[in-house]
């Protein structure tokens, strides 16, 4: 009885431990990854705003080939909506919508997942003439997660992870696009 008592005391302490370092990590995360691409701003920025173009370079997409895709509206403008749902649980289920579009520029996207997980993210690509033709391409996720799940992002070096799927998706897109 002592040593039940005993792994009882030392399991409450391991979770108010975690539960108390909890308090202290940021729930709210961005990421951001960058790429410079050897092709005029207006070429790359017309591939990335067609959200069906990201079957092509998205990691994340790209993770089953067998997913479920259903698109909604008119691609590369406001409003539309990209569906997806997967067996497999790295991809899920749920669905991205575009925001807004600033010609030339930038797409803004809002992310919903559905499962495995729930969650809301925001995420934008963003070119950037920097010669011409020399194009600055900016990826960035930002997402938050409620007390005390916060605790996965550094526990599962989350940041780093879609940091290291940011940069991918952005040297497969760099790779399709100076073909």
């Amino acid at each position: 009885m002592t040593i039940l008592i005993i792994i009882l005391f030392i399991l409450g302490g391991f979770i108010a431990f975690i539960l108390i370092v909890a308090l202290f990590v940021d729930r709210h995360y961005t990421i951001t990854e960058e790429v410079i691409i050897q092709k005029p701003n207006d070429a790359v920025f017309d591939f990335v705003k067609q959200m069906r173009n990201q079957n092509q370079y998205n990691k994340w997409v790209m993770l089953d080939p067998n997913v479920r895709l259903e698109y909604i509206g008119a691609d590369g403008t406001e409003g539309f909506i990209c569906k997806w749902e997967s067996d497999l649980k790295q991809a899920g289920k749920g669905q991205q919508t575009i925001k807004r579009v600033i010609p030339g520029s930038q797409v803004d996207y809002d992310i919903q997942f559905i499962e495995p997980f729930e969650g809301i993210a925001a995420a934008f690509l963003k070119t950037n003439e920097v010669g011409t033709d020399t194009t600055n391409v900016k990826w960035s996720f930002s997402s938050s997660m409620k007390y005390p799940m916060n605790i996965m992002i550094p526990i599962f070096g989350m940041k780093e992870m879609l940091r290291k799927d940011l940069a991918l998706s952005l040297n497969n897109l760099k790779t399709i696009l100076e073909k």
